[in-house]
């Protein structure tokens, strides 16, 4: 799970923190990248384990990033009505 952000930001006169979730669309890129990362490392330092970890890693972020084209699809499904 993706860490959640705060943004500093002023909407009025004064200032405040605001909470900002990266969507699944983005984890899901973010968790591919790591895996592509750790699958490399492991098949340079001869890691079968390492290496079938980030292949794992990919597979879920791929999963992720599916699920978070879903939810989108639906939202504009849902601003449509």
């Amino acid at each position: 799970m993706a860490p959640d952000l705060r943004l500093l930001v002023r909407p009025t006169d004064k200032w405040e923190f605001k909470e900002v979730r990266m969507d699944d669309k983005i984890e899901g890129k973010w968790e591919q990248g790591k895996g592509k990362v750790k699958e490399e490392a492991g098949k340079l330092g001869g890691d079968k384990s390492t290496e079938i970890g980030g292949k794992v890693d990919q597979a879920k972020g791929k999963l992720k990033e599916g699920l978070g084209e879903v939810k989108e699809e639906l939202r504009e499904e849902r601003a449509d009505r």
